[in-house]
């Protein structure tokens, strides 16, 4: 499993924002876009699939979302360190 793209983003929602959306290689076979990071009202980051409407497109059982969440919140400290470290 590994983060193809991430992209920071800031999206406002209800209580919560968004901070980055990603592209995650799940498997060798399975690919999923637009994923998103977000800053939960009490700190925590949590990772949402797209949504097509109002429904979401695929939900992912909690040791799984912990993993992609952690993956993501890795690859976006990495990021952002380039981003420093570029405009020093």
């Amino acid at each position: 499993m590994r983060i193809l793209e991430l992209k920071l983003i800031d999206e406002p929602g209800s209580g919560h924002r968004a901070i980055a959306a990603f592209d995650l290689q799940l498997t060798d076979e399975v690919r999923m876009y637009g994923l998103r990071l977000l800053r939960m009202r009490d700190g925590r980051l949590l990772t949402f699939a797209p949504q097509s409407g109002y429904r979401r497109v695929a939900t992912f059982a909690a040791p799984l979302a912990a993993r992609i969440t952690q993956l993501a919140t890795d690859e976006l400290k990495a990021v952002t360190a380039n981003d420093s470290i570029n405009a020093a």
